[in-house]
């Protein structure tokens, strides 16, 4: 069952079994705006180290399955120096390593002096990582934040049942700030579907987190991976893409993107999970059948 064990990767399981009643949704959406820039994208030099070979990142990424793979891919291609890591050991991942062009490493060398980190691994595992992973992690570092609630996969997590969005509960737990990005994509799409700016179709991601500095910074990697980027706004505002919304699942533009954004009702998060829940329920019994 690897195709469900992380992050964004359930996304296309969800997407099925939704239910799209949208009457009586929001009207607007505070701080949508899309990532645009009239020169080529940079922001390898905005967000790495002069230090860095070739002006490159260096990006720890936590988690090695579809989504985190991915992205492991597409940042070796464009210059980074990519870290993964797993909880079964570096072991694991000589594989993925030699195929992407990553270092397999644990889940402390993954956040040493790195400029970003990802956490793609499933909402349940946050709680496993070690408490004081991020302890001497500088406050610049930016942390992104790919999960997915389903209690189906999860179990039943009080916080986020009580409505506390998904990516608030992680950055409690990690002690550190969030930016939400990657969850709402198939892996598939984020794989596959990249595109230059400026053409048409051009799938677009939402980016909500805080704080904003940090937000602007992820704006800027989500458009040299190939993607708009969209931002939706602080943390709170991040409920808006988790499983179940308007924009869950879909490969919108910018522009349909930020209307689907705005479509989500806070009120229906319940049916929005219930939603996907069943579609990822459906998934993992056709996989008993077959």
């Amino acid at each position: 069952m690897s195709t469900a064990r992380t992050s964004g990767e359930t996304v296309g399981f969800a997407r099925k079994a939704e239910g799209r009643g949208r009457a009586g949704a929001q009207k607007s959406v505070g701080g949508l705006r899309n990532h645009e820039g009239r020169r080529g994208p940079a922001p390898a030099r905005a967000l790495g180290s002069a230090r860095r070979r070739n002006h490159g990142m260096k990006i720890g990424i936590i988690g090695a399955g579809l989504i985190g793979g991915s992205l492991a891919r597409h940042w070796v291609k464009l210059g980074h120096e990519v870290l993964i890591a797993n909880s079964r050991g570096p072991e694991t991942l000589r594989e993925l390593a030699a195929e992407t062009g990553s270092k397999a490493v644990t889940f402390t060398d993954a956040v040493k002096g790195v400029d970003v980190v990802v956490v793609s691994i499933p909402q349940k595992a946050i709680r496993d990582l070690p408490k004081d992973l991020f302890a001497n992690v500088p406050k610049d570092v930016v942390v992104i934040d790919t999960g997915n609630y389903y209690p189906v996969r999860d179990g039943s997590i009080p916080e986020l049942e009580a409505g506390m969005p998904e990516s608030e509960w992680v950055a409690t737990l990690l002690g550190r700030p969030v930016i939400k990005v990657f969850n709402n994509i198939s892996f598939v799409s984020l794989r596959e579907k990249t595109a230059p700016r400026g053409t048409p179709g051009r799938i677009a991601l939402p980016v909500a987190g805080d704080p904003p500095a940090a937000r602007a910074k992820v704006l800027q990697l989500v458009d040299a991976l190939g993607f708009d980027a969209v931002d939706a706004g602080g943390t709170a505002e991040s409920w808006r893409q988790q499983p179940g919304t308007p924009c869950y699942g879909q490969d919108f533009d910018a522009a349909r993107l930020k209307q689907a954004l705005a479509e989500a009702d806070r009120s229906k998060i319940p049916q929005y999970r219930e939603a996907a829940d069943s579609g990822l329920k459906q998934y993992l019994a056709s996989l008993q059948k077959s």
